[in-house]
């Protein structure tokens, strides 16, 4: 990267990297679970939080049936927690629209799709200094080269990277060594490549500095951040369409870039004329939640950017309804997936 200023900067050149296929993992494909799994036996469950899921089932399936857009951002423990299954199949089925993320949700995904195993064991990696080192993530910087040459957004190019053999053969022109992978081995683990084939937004939201890619020689902070920037524009787009009726937004596990981003997003769209009126909202997530929190100043709930803007602010404002889901994503998230598909039965 040039640099002209008067500091001096770190020389990414000194960066020494290993076959990704070496790393030890803490997740692999078979951790993943199953929608007919969920289906044949549900989560054990509160009654307090089932009440609360079946009622984001119902505003979900309404939605749909009103053609209203069912927003999702997540963090990336979502993938970790191995439900990306659950979610590609309520893709497939046309409930979710738009699947939105930070860019480790991206990474753990392309690592899935690519080798079938995600979520490195950091402490053992970090004292070594081999953290975020394997040589494959050049592949994410390519692409997104790639991507910001073609004007593309951050999800769309790693999509057409994962499902688009010629796309993944001009990657792997620029980076191809004879000890890296010339294929993905799991594109159907994807929801990446899940999102691309069916035609509808993935969105990656990612920040400078905060991502192993930039950790690595071939790093572009212009391709990551416009590719990244029209991704923001996309998602600001689909929210200007709940303007037409009662959209859904759901965040899981994203405690600051979902809720941040969202509520740009739909100042935006109010200043344009595209009010989203009646949006409602769910939050999931593990910490407790105190609705008097949300306006005191000197309570640390008011500082919880996902309870104070998706559940509190950013429906209220617009005339809508914001809900909080306190639990492990590992049951509530399948619990939710059940009661919609049961719904569409």
């Amino acid at each position: 990267m040039e640099y002209k200023g008067k500091f001096s900067i770190f020389d990414l050149a000194e960066i020494k990297t290993y076959p990704l296929k070496s790393r030890r993992n803490k997740v692999s494909v078979a951790d993943l679970i199953l929608p007919e799994q969920v289906l044949k036996k549900p989560p054990e469950i509160g009654e307090k939080s089932a009440r609360l899921i079946e009622e984001v089932a119902a505003r979900i399936l309404s939605a749909r049936k009103q053609k209203q857009p069912v927003m999702l951002f997540t963090g990336a423990h979502l993938i970790k927690n191995g439900l990306s299954l659950l979610v590609m199949d309520l893709i497939e089925r046309g409930i979710i629209t738009l699947v939105a993320t930070n860019g480790a949700g991206a990474i753990h995904d392309f690592e899935l799709a690519l080798i079938g195993q995600t979520s490195e064991d950091v402490p053992n990696a970090l004292p070594e200094g081999k953290f975020g080192m394997a040589y494959e993530f050049c592949y994410i910087n390519e692409a997104l080269k790639l991507g910001n040459a073609l004007k593309l957004g951050y999800g769309e190019a790693l999509g057409r990277m994962i499902c688009e053999p010629e796309f993944f053969a001009k990657v792997l022109s620029k980076v191809s060594r004879p000890d890296s992978p010339q294929k993905f081995a799991h594109p159907d683990k994807s929801l990446l490549a899940c999102a691309y084939r069916k035609g509808i937004p993935f969105t990656v939201h990612a920040s400078i500095g905060t991502d192993v890619t930039e950790q690595h020689p071939g790093f572009s902070a212009e391709a990551k951040g416009g590719c990244s920037g029209r991704d923001f524009l996309i998602f600001v787009h689909e929210v200007t369409k709940c303007a037409q009726g009662s959209g859904v937004v759901l965040n899981v596990g994203c405690a600051v870039t979902g809720p941040e981003v969202l509520l740009k997003a739909v100042s935006m769209a109010s200043n344009t004329g595209y009010v989203p009126y009646g949006m409602f909202t769910a939050d999931f997530d593990l910490r407790p939640y105190d609705p008097q929190h949300m306006a005191d100043e000197a309570a640390i709930g008011y500082y919880y950017r996902d309870q104070k803007s998706v559940v509190t602010r950013i429906p209220r404002s617009f005339g809508g309804e914001g809900m909080y889901i306190q639990g492990n994503q590992k049951r509530t998230i399948p619990y939710l997936y059940r009661c919609i598909v049961s719904g569409l039965c």
